[in-house]
């Protein structure tokens, strides 16, 4: 008997289905964990992908133009459809809403969002309700719409069912919960290969108006009367303080060097290396004038003493400005002063007849197109419709190009072909386009900003491309260089300057 006893007490046998029923609640316990915590990652995942693709695709419209709050708020109605798992809703699709784009915060659908003009410096500091009058736009959109940058996504929280006994754990726990998701978006918008140029918006509107016949930047693109009309730029910190229809030299690219020398080279390529921020330019004016002459009337097919002798400092392919070579050798690039511009039978492109706006630096837009065609051309056909809507002189200049007109003389001998002595023609690019930032400098001055010397966080309202009408006609600092608007970057644009836009929605939280 006792052997038997003692037999039973050393068998082992059964031991493990012993320990298994011991531990068995552990077990199923950890595996609910296990299965809630991966069910609620899996929903966590899928709201804040969600939250993600709104804000991404509301940023993207957040360029600080006129209609950016609509525009952000059709993005995330139209372009998201994101769909979540394992709430107690069960499958769930995230939808947005357009309530009208009027309101810096607001909610439709599954989100609610608010317009942000900036975000705390450090990821660690959350945008509350306590905190967020600090990073909101202001609330006219007229006004905020300009101030926004970044867009704020909060996905309306859904309610979650644990499997796993939480009473188990804690008297009164409750097994539900709810989960949402939060996600901070921004856009970046720059150009590269930019002329380091900064032209004074001469539409800027000051307390609501302006003195350009009341119109806006994105009027002037759209609207072929205001389109045409002749600026009359003048360097800003030279006798011209920093208002509507100046210019003046932003910081240039680094590596390119300092001094008035290597600013001048930088306007002169054609292969500029400069990128821009809106967000943040940087001024950099009062440069000797005399060498940034030379750099804007290498694009006419003026030499510059061989400053700028090199291919990538070539002319335009069309270089008629209404004057011939009256000195020197018809086989060396002519300099500015062996050219007359007084010569009968030529003819530039004529400025407007009036220069009511600004102080007279913005011309009517009515300018002398019969003249300048019969001079130049002759019976030359041109577009019928010319005769009763009057073209911009960029159009006039490309259809010059296009019908081959460039080698026709005009009645005094002058052709648009420059001078075999230059270097040989630029065709990569337009070389009788510049490119510049385009800032409200009345705004910025008000704001403590000077622009007639080195200033820094700028923003630009727009980038923009305009025409060189005519060559530089003097080395001094208040020279006048004579344009007509082109194009400018955005929505309200014409969409020529895509290639060189560098626009970036990005997430920051």
């Amino acid at each position: 008997m006792l052997g038997t006893i003692r037999a039973f007490w050393n068998d082992q046998r059964g031991i493990a289905l012993i320990l298994v029923s011991i531990t068995l609640p552990a077990i199923i316990g950890f595996s609910l964990l296990a299965i809630d915590m991966s069910r609620i990652n899996n929903l966590h995942n899928d709201l804040q992908k969600g939250a993600d693709s709104f804000a991404l695709a509301a940023a993207a419209e957040l360029d600080g133009s006129s209609g950016a709050w609509v525009r952000a708020e059709r993005a995330m109605d139209v372009l998201v459809r994101n769909e979540s798992q394992f709430s107690t809703a069960g499958p769930r699709i995230l939808l947005a809403g357009q309530p009208g784009g009027t309101q810096r915060c607001n909610s439709a659908g599954s989100i609610s969002w608010c317009f942000l003009k900036a975000i705390p410096a450090a990821d660690g500091i959350q945008i509350t309700v306590a905190n967020q009058a600090t990073y909101l736009a202001d609330a006219d959109p007229a006004v905020g719409e300009g101030q926004t940058r970044f867009i704020q996504v909060t996905v309306t929280p859904t309610g979650f069912d644990a499997i796993f006994p939480a009473s188990f754990l804690s008297s009164g726990a409750s097994n539900s919960f709810n989960v949402g998701a939060v996600a901070v978006a921004g856009f970046t918008s720059g150009v590269c290969d930019f002329t380091p140029v900064f032209m004074c918006n001469p539409y800027e509107m000051v307390n609501g108006t302006n003195s350009a016949g009341g119109y806006t930047l994105a009027q002037a693109v759209s609207n072929p009367d205001v389109h045409r009309r002749l600026i009359e730029l003048r360097k800003v910190g030279s006798g011209a303080a920093a208002g509507p229809g100046n210019f003046g030299f932003l910081e240039p690219p680094a590596g390119v060097g300092n001094g008035a020398q290597a600013l001048a080279q930088t306007i002169a390529t054609s292969k500029p290396i400069g990128c821009y921020n809106s967000a943040s330019v940087s001024t950099k004016t009062g440069q000797n004038a005399g060498p940034v002459q030379d750099a804007f009337n290498v694009r006419f097919g003026i030499g510059a003493g061989g400053t700028f002798n090199s291919p990538e400092y070539g002319p335009s392919a069309n270089v008629r400005k209404g004057a011939k070579q009256v000195k020197g050798s018809v086989n060396q690039c002519p300099a500015m002063n062996q050219l007359s511009f007084t010569e009968a039978g030529t003819k530039g492109l004529p400025r407007d007849a009036t220069t009511p706006y600004q102080g007279g630096r913005m011309g009517d837009g009515n300018w002398d197109f019969a003249g300048y065609w019969s001079t130049n051309f002759g019976s030359a056909a041109h577009p019928s419709s010319w005769d009763t809507t009057k073209p911009t002189r960029y159009e006039v200049y490309r259809y010059e190009i296009s019908a081959g007109l460039v080698g026709t003389a005009s009645t005094g001998g002058e052709l648009g072909t420059p001078s075999a002595g230059c270097q040989p023609p630029v065709t990569s690019v337009d070389r009788r386009l510049l490119y510049g930032a385009i800032l409200n400098c009345n705004a910025l001055e008000a704001a403590g900003k000077d622009l007639s010397g080195h200033s820094t966080d700028l923003p630009v309202e727009a980038f923009g491309s305009f025409f060189l009408t005519e060559p530089v006609m003097s080395a001094s600092d208040d020279a006048s260089v004579m344009v007509e608007l082109v194009d400018i970057t955005g929505h309200d644009g014409q969409k020529t300057l895509d290639n060189f836009l560098r626009d970036e929605a990005q997430l920051y939280r």
